[in-house]
């Protein structure tokens, strides 16, 4: 059985990293992210890396690109306002396609905002990460276990989209501890067989023998812009492989919660919490918060469900867009939300949810 250790979530992040082989990290200070940086400051030199702090965000998530060009595994990592700052380096990557994988602990805001948690960077996220127009895989955990395997799993799928990919986590799971279970440590071997198998080594801007040229990631792949974006759809269109979503008692339900991140694991609580009370509750939990999964609100019977809680940590309510996009006024939708940094509690959400059946059933 695989040993269980005890582990802050950016710590965890961090380790998952290593572990998938990012033998890069650029990132600059802010909380409530900073143990990711410092957590790589100590352990790239173990393993062989680089580990630089930029002198500003914007460095860091170009460093990021030259890496990745390089051929590298490269990762970064920010919060909220630092990942704005992030935005034109990524378009870079998403328009060079190089596969780079980078962390949003989100914190308060808009602007400067607060350092305490939140989940205001949804639409961000999902939307608009960048001009262009691009989009990425996002994924969304609720739990620090869920942190490791995302951020593991998440150097595959760039490597194989030649995408980047975003974790969009908050400050409540970066700085608390859970127990996780630790992927296995990829070797060099691997690393190296991985190369192969995703044409890194072919792409990659490094020295080659005089004569042969490399094919590198040029600022914009392929013969023109617009061809550049056809690809990319095309891309886009096979992530419905990808969708994940969590339900949760949701085949008999009458009243749906949607949450994501830690606003999940609250919801989680008082669905069970009503169904001791015998009120048939459920939760659609969006793993992937981009690809969302819209069918798995499409395909609810709406005969039978009377309502549904939207529940996160944003005001003005950001999920809501793409539930609204599902549901298509096919029953109520409430909002149970905080933001700024201010964090849900159980008796809200048990409140909201206590307001929406007095309204619907």
């Amino acid at each position: 059985m695989a040993e269980r250790v005890f582990m802050k979530g950016c710590e965890a992040i961090a380790e998952a990293g290593v572990r998938a082989g990012c033998r890069f990290f650029a990132g600059y200070p802010i909380t409530p992210q900073n143990e990711i940086p410092e957590y790589f400051a100590r352990r790239m030199p173990e393993v062989g890396g680089v580990f630089v702090q930029g002198e500003s965000e914007v460095a860091s998530v170009n460093m990021l690109y030259g890496a990745a060009a390089a051929g590298a595994r490269a990762m970064s990592s920010s919060s909220s306002c630092g990942i704005s700052l992030y935005s034109e380096g990524v378009s870079y990557c998403a328009s060079a396609r190089l596969p780079v994988v980078y962390v949003n602990v989100q914190r308060g805001g808009p602007g400067i905002g607060a350092i305490q948690p939140a989940q205001q960077d949804y639409l961000q996220a999902t939307k608009a990460s960048g001009n262009g127009g691009f989009q990425m895989i996002v994924l969304a955990p609720a739990t620090v276990q869920e942190c490791v395997d995302m951020v593991y799993e998440g150097f595959e799928l760039a490597a194989r989209d030649n995408n980047p990919v975003l974790i969009l986590t908050d400050g409540v799971i970066g700085t608390m501890m859970e127990p996780v279970v630790l992927p296995p440590m990829k070797s060099d071997e691997e690393l190296a067989q991985l190369k192969e198998k995703y044409g890194v080594t072919k792409r990659a801007c490094i020295g080659h023998p005089l004569g042969q040229q490399a094919k590198c990631f040029p600022g914009s792949a392929g013969t023109g812009q617009e061809l550049v974006n056809k690809e990319a759809e095309k891309l886009y269109a096979t992530w419905d492989k990808d969708v994940r979503v969590e339900k949760f008692l949701v085949d008999d339900a009458e009243i749906i919660f949607a949450a994501y991140g830690i606003s999940a694991r609250i919801s989680k609580a008082i669905v069970k919490q009503l169904r001791a009370e015998g009120i048939k509750a459920g939760m659609i939990r969006p793993i992937t918060v981009n690809p969302f999964p819209y069918d798995a609100f499409r395909d609810l019977d709406f005969n039978q469900v009377k309502g549904i809680l939207d529940v996160e940590m944003s005001i003005p309510a950001q999920m809501r867009w793409d539930i609204d996009f599902a549901v298509q006024g096919r029953c109520q939708i409430n909002e149970c939300r905080r933001s700024g940094g201010q964090l849900l509690t159980n008796d809200q959400v048990l409140e909201g949810a206590r307001q929406l059946i007095k309204e619907v059933l």
